[in-house]
């Protein structure tokens, strides 16, 4: 069965740091562009970030640039959020996703919003 798990989620003050993780079951990403989204209550989800399967090339949601980077790792099947200068509007609930779109829509990976595979959710909050 396909799954997408997250987690690094949890409590931190703002200025502070966290890693997300993205694990797959049951394939592989090499071939899947990987995205990363966020919901906070009452609000609308919206996409952070993504990195394409075509060439690696990232992308980011502009009130994050310079503070979160996407990576990932294949050989441990994984995909990573570092969230670094963390302010109280990023809390929200991250979730990643996967999907096999074609290299010539990748570029628009963090707006559009038919993934396939989704994971559960991992909570992020920011606060003092």
């Amino acid at each position: 069965q396909s799954q997408l798990v997250e987690s690094g989620g949890g409590l931190v003050q703002p200025g502070g740091s966290l890693r997300l993780s993205c694990a797959a079951s049951g394939f592989t990403l090499d071939y899947y562009t990987i995205g990363w989204f966020r919901q906070a209550p009452g609000k609308e989800r919206e996409g952070v970030s993504c990195i394409s399967s075509s060439d690696g090339s990232t992308y980011y949601l502009d009130s994050v640039k310079g503070r979160f980077t996407i990576s990932r790792d294949n050989a441990k099947n994984t995909v990573y959020l570092q969230m670094n200068s963390l302010k109280p509007e990023d809390t929200a609930v991250y979730y990643c996703a996967a999907d096999s779109m074609k290299p010539a829509v990748q570029h628009m990976c963090v707006t559009v919003n038919p993934y396939v595979y989704w994971g559960q959710g991992t909570q992020v909050t920011v606060s003092s």
